[in-house]
Protein backbone atom coordinates (compact mmCIF):
# COMPACT_ATOMS: atom_id res chain seq x y z
CA UNK A 1 0.00 0.00 0.00
CA UNK A 2 2.76 2.39 0.98
CA UNK A 3 4.76 1.56 -2.14
CA UNK A 4 1.68 2.20 -4.29
CA UNK A 5 1.07 5.56 -2.62
CA UNK A 6 4.74 6.50 -3.01
CA UNK A 7 4.66 5.62 -6.69
CA UNK A 8 1.53 7.74 -7.15
CA UNK A 9 3.13 10.73 -5.42
CA UNK A 10 6.30 10.41 -7.47
CA UNK A 11 4.30 10.27 -10.70
CA UNK A 12 2.28 13.32 -9.64
CA UNK A 13 5.40 15.31 -8.78
CA UNK A 14 7.03 14.32 -12.06
CA UNK A 15 3.93 15.34 -13.99
CA UNK A 16 3.81 18.70 -12.23
CA UNK A 17 7.49 19.23 -12.92
CA UNK A 18 7.04 18.36 -16.58
CA UNK A 19 4.06 20.71 -16.86
CA UNK A 20 6.06 23.53 -15.24
CA UNK A 21 8.98 22.90 -17.62
CA UNK A 22 6.63 22.90 -20.62
CA UNK A 23 5.06 26.19 -19.51
CA UNK A 24 8.50 27.74 -18.95
CA UNK A 25 9.62 26.56 -22.39
CA UNK A 26 6.62 28.24 -24.03
CA UNK A 27 6.95 31.56 -22.22
CA UNK A 28 8.30 34.36 -24.41
CA UNK A 29 9.61 37.44 -22.60
CA UNK A 30 9.65 40.52 -24.84
CA UNK A 31 11.53 43.67 -23.86
CA UNK A 32 9.82 46.69 -25.39
CA UNK A 33 9.74 50.47 -25.08
CA UNK A 34 6.66 51.26 -23.01
CA UNK A 35 5.39 53.91 -25.42
CA UNK A 36 6.82 52.46 -28.63
CA UNK A 37 4.75 51.28 -31.58
CA UNK A 38 5.76 47.63 -30.99
CA UNK A 39 3.87 47.81 -27.69
CA UNK A 40 0.66 48.28 -29.71
CA UNK A 41 1.18 44.94 -31.46
CA UNK A 42 2.10 43.17 -28.22
CA UNK A 43 -0.92 44.61 -26.42
CA UNK A 44 -3.11 43.36 -29.28
CA UNK A 45 -1.65 39.87 -28.92
CA UNK A 46 -2.25 39.81 -25.18
CA UNK A 47 -5.72 41.42 -25.16
CA UNK A 48 -7.06 39.04 -27.80
CA UNK A 49 -5.50 35.89 -26.40
CA UNK A 50 -3.47 35.33 -29.55
CA UNK A 51 -0.54 34.05 -27.48
CA UNK A 52 -2.69 31.49 -25.67
CA UNK A 53 -4.17 30.37 -29.00
CA UNK A 54 -0.62 29.62 -30.15
CA UNK A 55 0.23 27.73 -26.97
CA UNK A 56 2.61 30.37 -25.61
CA UNK A 57 2.61 32.79 -22.71
CA UNK A 58 3.61 36.34 -23.63
CA UNK A 59 5.50 38.19 -20.89
CA UNK A 60 5.87 41.90 -21.75
CA UNK A 61 8.75 43.72 -20.05
CA UNK A 62 8.50 47.53 -20.45
CA UNK A 63 11.94 49.16 -20.76
CA UNK A 64 13.05 52.77 -20.71
CA UNK A 65 15.27 53.02 -23.80
CA UNK A 66 16.43 51.29 -26.96
CA UNK A 67 19.79 50.68 -25.29
CA UNK A 68 18.03 48.98 -22.38
CA UNK A 69 16.34 46.56 -24.79
CA UNK A 70 19.60 45.54 -26.51
CA UNK A 71 21.39 45.19 -23.17
CA UNK A 72 18.50 43.05 -21.90
CA UNK A 73 18.73 40.75 -24.92
CA UNK A 74 22.50 40.46 -24.65
CA UNK A 75 22.23 39.66 -20.94
CA UNK A 76 19.49 37.09 -21.52
CA UNK A 77 16.98 38.86 -19.27
CA UNK A 78 14.54 39.06 -22.21
CA UNK A 79 14.05 36.68 -25.13
CA UNK A 80 12.91 39.10 -27.84
CA UNK A 81 13.31 42.80 -28.61
CA UNK A 82 12.56 45.06 -31.58
CA UNK A 83 15.51 46.60 -33.39
CA UNK A 84 17.02 46.78 -36.88
CA UNK A 85 18.82 44.19 -38.97
CA UNK A 86 21.91 46.39 -39.15
CA UNK A 87 22.44 45.96 -35.40
CA UNK A 88 21.90 42.22 -35.81
CA UNK A 89 24.44 41.97 -38.63
CA UNK A 90 27.02 43.96 -36.64
CA UNK A 91 26.52 41.73 -33.59
CA UNK A 92 26.81 38.57 -35.71
CA UNK A 93 30.04 39.89 -37.24
CA UNK A 94 31.35 40.08 -33.68
CA UNK A 95 30.39 36.50 -32.85
CA UNK A 96 26.83 36.85 -31.49
CA UNK A 97 23.98 34.74 -32.87
CA UNK A 98 21.04 37.16 -32.94
CA UNK A 99 18.61 36.95 -35.82
CA UNK A 100 15.82 39.11 -37.25
CA UNK A 101 12.18 38.67 -38.32
CA UNK A 102 10.45 41.67 -40.01
CA UNK A 103 8.03 43.88 -38.05
CA UNK A 104 7.54 47.07 -40.08
CA UNK A 105 8.60 48.77 -43.30
CA UNK A 106 7.71 52.21 -41.92
CA UNK A 107 10.80 54.40 -41.55
CA UNK A 108 10.38 58.15 -41.66
CA UNK A 109 10.40 61.22 -43.87
CA UNK A 110 11.68 64.73 -44.36
CA UNK A 111 8.86 66.99 -43.21
CA UNK A 112 8.48 70.69 -44.05
CA UNK A 113 6.40 73.38 -42.33
CA UNK A 114 3.33 74.92 -43.95
CA UNK A 115 4.09 77.25 -46.90
CA UNK A 116 7.71 76.09 -47.10
CA UNK A 117 9.51 77.12 -50.31
CA UNK A 118 11.39 73.78 -50.26
CA UNK A 119 10.12 71.57 -53.10
CA UNK A 120 13.11 69.32 -53.85
CA UNK A 121 16.11 67.96 -51.97
CA UNK A 122 18.41 70.50 -53.67
CA UNK A 123 16.23 73.28 -52.24
CA UNK A 124 17.66 72.26 -48.87
CA UNK A 125 21.02 73.81 -49.83
CA UNK A 126 22.16 76.08 -47.01
CA UNK A 127 19.07 75.26 -44.93
CA UNK A 128 18.86 74.07 -41.34
CA UNK A 129 17.88 70.42 -41.40
CA UNK A 130 16.93 68.58 -38.23
CA UNK A 131 17.92 64.92 -38.23
CA UNK A 132 16.47 62.53 -35.66
CA UNK A 133 19.23 60.43 -34.13
CA UNK A 134 22.87 61.02 -34.90
CA UNK A 135 25.22 61.25 -37.89
CA UNK A 136 25.09 57.44 -38.22
CA UNK A 137 21.30 57.20 -38.30
CA UNK A 138 20.25 54.75 -41.03
CA UNK A 139 17.53 56.93 -42.56
CA UNK A 140 19.90 59.89 -42.75
CA UNK A 141 22.62 57.87 -44.50
CA UNK A 142 20.15 56.33 -46.95
CA UNK A 143 18.93 59.82 -47.84
CA UNK A 144 22.52 61.01 -48.26
CA UNK A 145 23.13 58.10 -50.64
CA UNK A 146 19.90 58.84 -52.52
CA UNK A 147 20.69 62.55 -52.98
CA UNK A 148 24.21 61.75 -54.18
CA UNK A 149 22.90 59.17 -56.63
CA UNK A 150 19.97 61.14 -58.07
CA UNK A 151 21.16 64.75 -57.90
CA UNK A 152 24.90 64.65 -57.13
CA UNK A 153 23.91 66.64 -54.06
CA UNK A 154 25.67 65.97 -50.75
CA UNK A 155 23.28 66.66 -47.89
CA UNK A 156 26.16 66.41 -45.41
CA UNK A 157 28.06 69.40 -46.81
CA UNK A 158 25.21 71.36 -48.41
CA UNK A 159 22.91 71.58 -45.36
CA UNK A 160 23.38 72.63 -41.76
CA UNK A 161 22.35 69.59 -39.75
CA UNK A 162 21.00 69.62 -36.24
CA UNK A 163 20.94 66.14 -34.72
CA UNK A 164 18.65 65.44 -31.82
CA UNK A 165 15.75 63.58 -30.27
CA UNK A 166 12.54 63.48 -32.36
CA UNK A 167 10.28 65.33 -29.84
CA UNK A 168 12.77 68.20 -29.53
CA UNK A 169 13.22 68.50 -33.30
CA UNK A 170 9.46 68.48 -33.83
CA UNK A 171 9.11 71.42 -31.47
CA UNK A 172 11.96 73.33 -33.10
CA UNK A 173 10.41 72.74 -36.52
CA UNK A 174 7.02 73.99 -35.34
CA UNK A 175 8.68 77.11 -33.90
CA UNK A 176 10.48 77.80 -37.19
CA UNK A 177 13.93 77.27 -35.71
CA UNK A 178 14.83 74.68 -38.36
CA UNK A 179 13.71 74.65 -42.01
CA UNK A 180 12.88 70.95 -42.31
CA UNK A 181 13.20 67.79 -40.25
CA UNK A 182 14.04 64.19 -41.05
CA UNK A 183 12.29 62.18 -38.39
CA UNK A 184 10.94 58.74 -37.55
CA UNK A 185 7.50 57.85 -38.85
CA UNK A 186 5.45 58.30 -35.63
CA UNK A 187 6.82 61.84 -35.31
CA UNK A 188 6.34 62.55 -39.01
CA UNK A 189 2.70 61.51 -38.55
CA UNK A 190 2.34 63.99 -35.68
CA UNK A 191 3.82 66.82 -37.78
CA UNK A 192 1.40 65.95 -40.58
CA UNK A 193 -1.48 66.82 -38.25
CA UNK A 194 0.16 70.23 -37.65
CA UNK A 195 0.03 71.08 -41.36
CA UNK A 196 3.52 69.90 -42.28
CA UNK A 197 4.01 68.23 -45.65
CA UNK A 198 6.31 65.44 -46.74
CA UNK A 199 9.25 66.21 -49.00
CA UNK A 200 10.32 62.60 -49.36
CA UNK A 201 9.74 59.36 -47.46
CA UNK A 202 12.66 57.08 -46.66
CA UNK A 203 10.52 54.15 -47.84
CA UNK A 204 10.61 55.65 -51.35
CA UNK A 205 14.36 56.22 -51.22
CA UNK A 206 15.23 52.53 -50.88
CA UNK A 207 13.77 51.67 -54.30
CA UNK A 208 16.06 54.17 -56.02
CA UNK A 209 18.99 52.58 -54.22
CA UNK A 210 18.19 49.18 -55.71
CA UNK A 211 15.60 47.61 -53.41
CA UNK A 212 12.80 45.78 -55.23
CA UNK A 213 10.15 46.73 -52.69
CA UNK A 214 9.59 48.24 -49.27
CA UNK A 215 12.19 46.92 -46.84
CA UNK A 216 11.49 46.04 -43.22
CA UNK A 217 14.32 47.73 -41.34
CA UNK A 218 12.85 47.05 -37.88
CA UNK A 219 11.91 43.59 -36.69
CA UNK A 220 11.70 41.13 -33.82
CA UNK A 221 15.19 40.06 -32.78
CA UNK A 222 16.19 37.04 -30.70
CA UNK A 223 19.04 34.59 -30.18
CA UNK A 224 19.24 31.92 -32.86
CA UNK A 225 20.31 29.26 -30.35
CA UNK A 226 17.41 30.20 -28.04
CA UNK A 227 15.02 29.99 -30.99
CA UNK A 228 16.27 26.55 -32.05
CA UNK A 229 15.92 25.29 -28.48
CA UNK A 230 12.44 26.83 -28.20
CA UNK A 231 11.21 26.44 -31.75
CA UNK A 232 7.53 26.01 -30.86
CA UNK A 233 7.64 29.12 -28.68
CA UNK A 234 9.30 31.40 -31.23
CA UNK A 235 7.14 30.17 -34.10
CA UNK A 236 4.05 30.60 -31.94
CA UNK A 237 5.11 34.14 -31.06
CA UNK A 238 5.72 35.10 -34.70
CA UNK A 239 2.37 33.61 -35.76
CA UNK A 240 0.64 35.55 -32.96
CA UNK A 241 2.40 38.75 -34.08
CA UNK A 242 1.23 38.17 -37.67
CA UNK A 243 -2.34 37.62 -36.48
CA UNK A 244 -2.14 40.84 -34.44
CA UNK A 245 -1.10 42.73 -37.58
CA UNK A 246 -3.97 41.14 -39.53
CA UNK A 247 -6.35 42.42 -36.85
CA UNK A 248 -4.80 45.90 -36.81
CA UNK A 249 -4.95 46.02 -40.62
CA UNK A 250 -8.70 45.46 -40.67
CA UNK A 251 -10.32 46.35 -37.34
CA UNK A 252 -11.02 49.97 -36.41
CA UNK A 253 -12.55 48.67 -33.17
CA UNK A 254 -9.19 47.23 -32.17
CA UNK A 255 -7.55 50.60 -32.76
CA UNK A 256 -10.17 52.29 -30.58
CA UNK A 257 -9.24 49.85 -27.82
CA UNK A 258 -5.56 50.82 -28.26
CA UNK A 259 -6.25 54.56 -28.24
CA UNK A 260 -5.65 55.08 -24.48
CA UNK A 261 -2.27 53.31 -24.74
CA UNK A 262 -1.30 55.37 -27.80
CA UNK A 263 -2.21 58.68 -26.14
CA UNK A 264 -0.63 57.90 -22.76
CA UNK A 265 2.12 60.36 -21.85
CA UNK A 266 1.28 62.51 -24.93
CA UNK A 267 -0.53 65.75 -23.99
CA UNK A 268 -0.67 66.85 -27.66
CA UNK A 269 -2.50 63.69 -28.81
CA UNK A 270 -5.61 64.40 -30.92
CA UNK A 271 -8.05 62.42 -33.05
CA UNK A 272 -6.06 63.57 -36.10
CA UNK A 273 -2.86 62.19 -34.52
CA UNK A 274 -4.64 58.91 -33.86
CA UNK A 275 -5.81 58.60 -37.47
CA UNK A 276 -2.37 59.47 -38.89
CA UNK A 277 -0.62 56.92 -36.66
CA UNK A 278 -3.17 54.23 -37.47
CA UNK A 279 -2.82 54.82 -41.23
CA UNK A 280 0.97 54.81 -41.21
CA UNK A 281 1.19 51.73 -38.98
CA UNK A 282 -1.07 49.88 -41.41
CA UNK A 283 0.98 51.01 -44.40
CA UNK A 284 4.11 49.64 -42.70
CA UNK A 285 2.85 46.09 -42.14
CA UNK A 286 5.26 43.89 -44.14
CA UNK A 287 3.80 42.12 -47.15
CA UNK A 288 6.95 40.43 -48.45
CA UNK A 289 8.83 37.37 -47.27
CA UNK A 290 11.95 37.40 -45.11
CA UNK A 291 13.92 36.17 -48.13
CA UNK A 292 12.78 39.15 -50.23
CA UNK A 293 13.57 41.55 -47.40
CA UNK A 294 16.98 39.95 -46.92
CA UNK A 295 17.87 40.30 -50.61
CA UNK A 296 17.14 44.05 -50.47
CA UNK A 297 18.88 44.44 -47.11
CA UNK A 298 22.08 43.12 -48.71
CA UNK A 299 21.85 45.91 -51.30
CA UNK A 300 21.17 48.68 -48.75
CA UNK A 301 23.91 47.35 -46.48
CA UNK A 302 26.57 48.36 -49.00
CA UNK A 303 25.40 51.99 -49.05
CA UNK A 304 25.31 52.08 -45.26
CA UNK A 305 28.76 50.50 -45.03
CA UNK A 306 30.23 52.99 -47.50
CA UNK A 307 28.81 56.03 -45.70
CA UNK A 308 28.82 54.85 -42.08
CA UNK A 309 31.96 52.75 -42.06
CA UNK A 310 32.98 50.39 -39.30
CA UNK A 311 31.43 52.63 -36.63
CA UNK A 312 28.03 51.76 -38.07
CA UNK A 313 28.31 48.24 -39.48
CA UNK A 314 31.25 46.78 -37.58
CA UNK A 315 33.96 44.71 -39.28
CA UNK A 316 31.64 42.98 -41.75
CA UNK A 317 31.95 43.74 -45.47
CA UNK A 318 28.49 42.36 -46.23
CA UNK A 319 25.29 41.53 -44.39
CA UNK A 320 26.24 38.75 -42.00
CA UNK A 321 24.88 35.31 -42.92
CA UNK A 322 21.98 34.34 -40.64
CA UNK A 323 20.93 37.94 -39.99
CA UNK A 324 17.41 37.09 -41.19
CA UNK A 325 15.51 34.26 -39.52
CA UNK A 326 14.06 31.66 -41.87
CA UNK A 327 12.14 29.54 -39.40
CA UNK A 328 15.10 27.49 -38.26
CA UNK A 329 15.93 26.30 -41.77
CA UNK A 330 19.54 26.60 -43.00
Amino acid sequence: MRSGLLAFLLCTIAALGFDHAANAANKVKVGVLKFGTVSWALDTIHANGLDKAEGIELDIEPLASTQATTVGLQAGSVDVIATDWLWVSRERSGGADFTFSPFTTALGAIMMPPNSPIKTLTDLKGKRLGVAGGPLDKSWLLLVAYALRTANFDLRSETRQEFGAPPLLNERAKQGEIDAVLTFWPYAARLETEGFSQLIAVEDVVRELGAKGEVAMVGYVFSESWAKNNLDAVQGFLRAAAKADELLATSNKEWERLKPLMSENDPTFTDATFEALKRQYREGIPERSSAENEADAKVLYQFLRELGGEKLVGPGTELAPGTFWHGGKP
